[in-house]
């Protein structure tokens, strides 16, 4: 990680190496503008340079090898196999394609339990969406373990250690109980879970997705249960629209990013329990503090259900997949819910994942404060520079809903974006050459930066643009450099605009 702070992979010829550069960095280097595009355009150029990639998106070398595995000791001729960590999630990924006609087998295979979907050649694309939106995913770590290609010591029971030290860190943080928190392989696992619980104990009700989310959270909302209503809340209008969509239907839960990804902002929160109030008061409100993280923010003050990628800021060092899901004991709904998980929360951490981290998390807080710090730093440098048209800041993006449960003293989270002036001729440039980590993924304990619209939302640029995210939005995830040096770089890259 320090090689990264002082020495970044930035540079043309570091494309497709693993952020960091280790077997498990969870992002991959693109340094060049065009590189983002060769990728999203699926040039095999780029694209077979690659040694890594966000999992969910990009098997890592180890995990498409365990596939390799699979397929042949279990398959049969024209078969392709996908690993899960339980037999439950490959039985999950069957009755998803087999919503396209598709039929396969799942099995149980070797001695850890692992699950396995075997299902035919033309299903792969359907089943690599599954394993995409719903985050069940086996992890680096256990795959090379699987392989027997491990050098690691670590025991079950470390593993059960650290995952039980990491629910209780959460729920210190968290104002909650160790019980009351639930780990998974990824955040959107975490965020699967949560949607599998609502429709199950509300079915055929829809969700609602307030404010532009990440992708695949909206993604999953639209693809599994009774469907998604998707409010931008950009225009003043839509907290009347949502007025009347509680009043008139019964819906099975309210989603929302505190603050969101990649514009900052934030629902008025304050405004939204009034409505809920009036209208549909044991409607559940799930949280997701990723950004804001649980040392900036309280969002049990407000949230039902608070979720949270624990790849990001609380894991820092990029390096293992997992994810959070932390009930709040005051709900009206903590008993079912908490039954729910118990019984259906059907994976736990890979112990090898468990244990790192644990301790990459050990620092967690003194980490969020400093990459806060240099967050709002670098943001007020480039609100005030003549070459950028506009940054996106939680500070001034969130609102009466952030602040409503921003703790004292607490800060914004890692995370803005900003837009250049003239951004499609001046964003390459500035971009190339821009002397820090350049890829996908967040909260990282070194900057990293992309160009967040064409990597997220590459085949839908102009419904993105309709919803006010721009296309040459660059998203900025402030890491642990010293303050005056991370300036100074985006200042060098200014130049060459």
């Amino acid at each position: 990680m320090s090689d990264l702070l002082r020495h970044p992979l930035w540079q043309a010829d570091s494309l497709g190496s693993p952020l960091p550069n280790n077997d498990f960095g969870v992002s991959v280097s693109l340094p060049l503008w065009s590189h983002v595009i060769g990728y999203e355009e699926g040039d095999q150029d780029i694209i077979s340079k690659f040694r890594s990639g966000y999992p969910r998106f990009c098997c890592p070398p180890a995990v498409s090898a365990l596939f390799a595995q699979a397929e042949k000791e279990l398959g049969a001729p024209g078969e392709r196999a996908i690993v899960f960590p339980r037999l439950s999630h490959a039985q999950r990924c069957l009755e998803f394609i087999a919503r396209d006609g598709f039929s396969g087998r799942a099995l149980e295979w070797r001695d850890q339990k692992l699950g396995v979907a075997l299902f035919p050649a033309d299903a792969y694309v359907n089943a690599r969406r599954f394993w995409r939106f719903c985050g069940e995913v086996v992890s680096t770590r256990q795959a090379t373990h699987v392989l027997g290609q491990t050098t690691g010591n670590v025991t079950e029971e470390a593993g059960k250690t650290a995952s039980a030290t990491i629910r209780q860190r959460l729920a210190d943080l968290a104002g909650q109980q160790p019980e009351d928190v639930f780990l998974f392989p990824s955040g959107m696992a975490a965020n699967f879970a949560v949607h599998r619980m609502l429709t199950s104990l509300f079915p055929g009700r829809k969700t609602v997705q307030l404010d532009f989310p990440y992708v695949d959270v909206l993604k999953l909302q639209e693809t599994f249960g009774s469907g998604v209503y998707f409010l931008p809340m950009s225009q003043e209008s839509e907290y009347g629209q949502l007025q009347i969509l509680l009043s008139g239907e019964k819906i099975a839960g309210l989603f929302c990013e505190a603050p969101s990804n990649p514009l900052l902002r934030c629902v008025d929160l304050p405004r939204l329990l009034a409505i809920r109030s009036e209208t549909q008061p044991q409607v559940p409100l799930i949280v997701d503090d990723t950004v804001s993280t649980a040392v900036n923010a309280d969002a049990c003050r407000v949230a039902d259900v608070v979720t949270s990628s624990l790849t990001k800021s609380f894991s820092g060092a990029g390096d293992v997949l997992a994810g959070s899901v932390i009930l709040n004991r005051a709900s009206p709904h903590h008993a079912a819910f908490s039954s729910f998980l118990k019984q259906h929360a059907d994976h736990e951490l890979w112990c090898e994942d468990a244990v790192a981290l644990e301790q990459n998390s050990r620092d967690f807080v003194s980490r969020v404060e400093t990459m806060s710090r240099n967050a709002l730093a670098l943001a007020e440098y480039l609100a005030a520079h003549p070459k950028v048209e506009c940054v996106w800041h939680a500070s001034q993006q969130g609102g009466p809903g952030y602040e409503s449960i921003r703790r004292e003293g607490g800060s914004y989270g890692c995370l803005f974006s900003f837009l250049l002036k003239d951004a499609a001729t001046t964003s390459p440039p500035f971009y190339d050459e821009l002397r820090v980590c350049k890829g996908p993924s967040l909260g990282t304990d070194f900057t990293l930066v992309c160009p967040y619209t064409l990597l997220a939302h590459y085949t839908e640029l102009d419904w993105a643009e309709s919803c006010g995210v721009p296309r040459h939005l660059i998203r900025v995830s402030a890491g642990l450099e010293e303050t005056a040096d991370l300036i100074a770089r985006f200042e060098e890259a200014l130049n060459y605009v």
